[in-house]
């Protein structure tokens, strides 16, 4: 098999997998950011005592989880522009990871604070703090905490979604594969490069949260 890899074809597209490598990072980071941001915010909506924001944070959390990620991107992508909301490409593709994995996010944020003690959220109340107080003090730091390694599945989840924006024609990793394949028919070579980066990106993803871990100030407590 090596001996027909063409690696003097690979080192030739180096500098586009080397641009569409940075391009995944950024779309994926920037999704991720926006994905715990709704996560939590969905999460609090969910455990509201309030039946309309429950019920409602229940029925987006529920709609995306039972859709395939590829239809909402379809949707935004082509539905949004009928409605008269017209989006660039990349704005598109990181607001249908961004919502997506949200909802993934907020289910597991929301294991992680029902696994805190009652008592610790009771401790907050006595000391009068607030409900953000106690979710920004002593219920989220810890929630994050148990969870991180769920969230950095779900990042890794992330991060290779993000090769369906290649459909709608946004420059990642995938679609410098699919333009080696076109333009030199060699998807072998393009699509294991391809490969190797998401590989790189895994491991990245992967010493950030043992760094994390092992730096975690709030842990599990009974």
């Amino acid at each position: 098999m090596l001996e027909a890899f063409n690696f003097r074809v690979i080192l030739e597209y180096m500098p586009l997998y080397g641009k569409c490598f940075l391009a995944t990072l950024w779309l994926s980071a920037l999704s991720l950011f926006g994905a715990i941001l709704v996560g939590i915010i969905a999460c609090a909506m969910r455990l509201s005592q309030s039946r309309f924001l429950s019920r409602a944070a229940g029925v987006y959390i529920e709609s995306i989880r039972s859709t395939p990620l590829l239809a909402q991107l379809y949707f935004f992508y082509f539905g949004l522009p009928t409605l008269g909301i017209m989006l660039p490409e990349w704005v598109t593709g990181v607001l249908a990871l961004t919502l997506n994995s949200g909802a993934y996010y907020a289910e597991i944020i929301r294991s992680g604070i029902q696994a805190i003690h009652f008592g610790q959220i009771e401790a907050g109340i006595a000391s009068g703090l607030s409900y953000f107080q106690r979710m920004r003090h002593i219920i989220l730091p810890q929630a994050l905490g148990m969870t991180i390694r769920p969230m950095l599945g779900q990042a890794i989840v992330l991060v290779k979604d993000s090769s369906l924006l290649s459909l709608i024609s946004i420059m990642e990793l995938t679609r410098a594969g699919q333009l080696l394949t076109s333009e030199r028919f060699m998807p072998t070579e393009g699509f294991l490069t391809t490969a190797a980066f998401y590989l790189i990106i895994y491991y990245m993803l992967k010493a950030f949260s043992n760094w994390s871990e092992k730096r975690l100030i709030f842990q599990e407590a009974y």
